[in-house]
């Protein structure tokens, strides 16, 4: 990352920590104790002081917003490198940062996608060009699962009547039956992998069709105008995060990684390092694997314990390059790339609503991104600027400066977009994912029933377990 890059995220990090707290070697007492300032974490204990209620919120990183964080460039250009879009039907999300004056903007979405397809490369205004078989094939498979996502009740996918056949198998075994054609596979492969930044053999059927559901289909999830990409926040997606934190005050602690939770009829108690909390109830706000990595006394039940050890991450690398214009546009291009090889599959255009300068976004998912992981930052720099250079001309390969972000590499993170459910989960230990233990309650995008996976779904399940605790206090 470029130095000036860093230098200003971290301006902007202290400037947040002033507003809130720093953990240090005290004893607290709250009504509840929030685990995790990101927007599952704020979204709970917002609704929960404006009840009138006593909170803490811990958050192990210097900073708060989760996995959405926000960089700026050595001039002074916003880059959402963590979670940054916003759309249609995402009304929570679009209503707290309202609440907040966060503003958005519509993504830039106009002129040819470059298609990149069996070692060739062409302009089309969509996937398929003229290719009308490959359409036809691939279109009905989306059908396809549309039409089973359907079915699958968002609040307990475990009991849809094919749940036992779903989830016993993979999105890749289920690509396999569905069409004997490669560049046809290859998409439907594309598109499970864009959404959840793993591959196909790895994820449940049931979680795709559940993922889908959630989120009102495939068209949604994977369309930028009217769609999951529509629009992006002006002041960056973490500025929701921050002001939230800022209402807050200090309630929010910093660096207070929590390591232990104990729980018995009079409470809870939270252990962070030297801070600690007592409360009547806690709410955790964080991905299943992290929720895991917590002691629990007593110890989690079984069935509880069990789901945190089967819920991994995704993996994705997210690359910013940036030029003095976004020269695509007089071209007539759109700045999207589809590629079906190669590490980067998907480009956007990323440029801010002025139009410059020109920023391209570039995702490296599943395998390529753990891959290039275990590779050195300038390897990686290599393989992405020569892989933009291929698809969008010499110009693309040379930015003035490139950012990135490994999000398997983000301690308190572990990676992203998501946790997901391989074959079995589902249907063995589902019922685990939002049931309260004793006075422990779970948020987190992860245990949303609308747009799961997404910022939308995180402030959804903050809601959610904030209601949970009003109703038992």
């Amino acid at each position: 990352m470029d130095r000036q890059v860093g230098e200003r995220s971290h301006r902007s990090e202290v400037a947040v920590n002033r507003a809130v707290g720093e953990v240090g070697a005290e004893r607290a007492r709250a009504d509840v104790v929030v685990v995790g300032a990101g927007l599952a974490g704020l979204s709970a204990a917002r609704l929960l002081v404006a009840a009138g209620l006593d909170v803490t919120v811990l958050e192990a990183r210097r900073r708060v917003g989760g996995r959405t964080l926000t960089r700026w460039t050595s001039d002074g250009t916003l880059l959402d490198v963590g979670a940054q879009w916003i759309g249609p039907t995402q009304d929570r999300i679009a209503a707290l940062a309202a609440s907040v004056g966060v503003t958005s903007f519509p993504s830039f979405d106009s002129g040819d996608h470059v298609v990149v397809r069996a070692g060739k490369r062409w302009r089309a205004a969509g996937l398929f060009d003229a290719d009308e078989q490959l359409r036809q094939t691939v279109t009905a498979a989306w059908r396809a699962l549309d039409e089973a996502a359907a079915q699958v009740p968002l609040e307990a996918p475990w009991t849809a009547a094919d749940a036992a056949a779903w989830d016993a198998q993979t999105a890749e075994s289920w690509i396999l039956a569905q069409t004997g054609s490669e560049p046809a596979r290859e998409l439907l492969r594309m598109s499970i992998r864009g959404t959840h930044a793993i591959e196909p053999r790895e994820v449940s059927l049931l979680h795709v069709l559940f993922h889908l559901h959630a989120a009102g289909g495939l068209g949604r999830v994977v369309a930028t105008s009217g769609g999951a990409q529509d629009s992006r926040f002006r002041e960056g997606a973490q500025a929701v995060s921050t002001r939230l934190a800022g209402e807050l005050g200090g309630r929010v602690v910093l660096g207070a990684a929590v390591r232990e939770v104990e729980q018995d009829g009079a409470g809870v108690r939270v252990e962070a390092g030297d801070h600690q909390v007592s409360a009547c109830r806690a709410i955790l706000a964080l991905p299943p694997t992290l929720a895991g990595r917590i002691a629990y006394r007593p110890a989690m039940p079984g069935w509880r314990d069990q789901l945190t050890q089967r819920v991994p991450m995704g993996s994705v690398i997210k690359f910013h390059a940036i030029y003095d214009e976004p020269f695509w546009r007089p071209d007539g291009l759109s700045g999207q790339v589809v590629a079906d090889s190669g590490a980067v599959r998907f480009t956007y255009d990323n440029s801010p609503e002025s139009g410059r300068p020109g920023v391209l976004v570039a995702f490296v998912e599943g395998d390529d991104a753990r891959r290039l992981g275990r590779e050195d930052a300038a390897e990686r720099r290599t393989v992405v600027l020569g892989e933009l250079a291929a698809h969008l001309g010499g110009r693309a390969g040379r930015p003035r400066e490139l950012v990135e972000q490994v999000w398997a590499d983000e301690e308190h993170s572990g990676g992203c977009y998501a946790g997901y459910f391989p074959p079995g989960v589902w249907t063995s230990y589902g019922a685990a994912l939002r049931a309260p233990v004793g006075r422990l309650h779970w948020a987190g995008t992860e245990t949303a029933t609308v747009w799961t996976g997404y910022m939308d779904g995180a402030v959804r399940s903050g809601e959610r377990a904030a209601a949970e605790v009003l109703a038992e206090m």
